[in-house]
């Protein structure tokens, strides 16, 4: 079996490379960072991607979105999730859109080398791995959109407006802004949204049905 790895901290990099290679699993890159990472992915195919949560440069949900990215791109690569942390968002995301070659472990649970390896190949075999707090933090939190949540007031605004059918420049004169700065907006929702490039109006018509069918407080 073939691994990449994704880890920012050397030290459990490093052993988590080292432990592997004991069980005959051969690490193909151990990167620290996300955009590494799916270089690694897209270079060597491995069977799994072994993804932490936070990486560089904001140290905030680097990996889980390179994870769904591999998860889209690359669907017979399998993801193990291997965190401190559990971004529900995320992880509800990573299991409906492919169920199956999924797993979310955190790392302060795992009580055993035997019991990583064991959850690594169970999903390079087309099984899940999720540890029992995930999958209770899963079913306690109500389903958010991560992408619309992490869009600023202002980028909301905006996406309201485009759900009106208002135009870039419509929405400038309303909101009293240049219209090239409507148009950075507007990009900054797309990528915000994980909405591919598009060359018709496509990413915005999708941008507004994830703003309609979002829940409202």
């Amino acid at each position: 079996m073939r691994a990449v790895i994704a880890e920012d901290n050397a030290l459990l990099r490093d052993g988590i490379v080292l432990l592997l290679g004991e069980h005959d699993i051969t690490v193909e890159a151990a990167v620290d960072n996300a955009e590494d990472l799916l270089a690694a992915v897209e270079r060597h195919r491995p069977e799994v991607a072994v993804v932490d949560v936070r990486m560089p440069p904001t140290h905030t949900d680097e990996g889980l979105r390179a994870a769904l990215t591999i998860r889209s791109a690359y669907p017979s690569v399998a993801v193990l999730v291997f965190s401190q942390w559990v971004e529900t968002s995320y992880a509800r995301r990573l299991i409906a859109d492919h169920p199956g070659r999924v797993g979310y472990l955190l790392k302060d649970r795992i009580v055993s080398t035997g019991e990583f390896v064991g959850a690594l190949r169970r999903v390079a075999g087309g099984g899940t791995a999720l540890d029992p707090e995930v999958v209770r933090q899963l079913l306690a939190a109500p389903a958010v959109d991560a992408g619309l949540a992490r869009l600023t007031d202002r980028e909301r605004e905006i996406l309201g407006l485009l759900a009106e059918g208002r135009s870039n420049g419509a929405i400038a004169a309303l909101l009293r802004l240049a219209e090239r700065s409507v148009e950075k907006h507007v990009t900054a929702i797309f990528t915000k949204l994980d909405l591919p490039q598009d060359r018709g109006d496509h990413r915005r018509v999708l941008a507004v049905l994830r703003y309609l069918n979002a829940p409202r407080p």
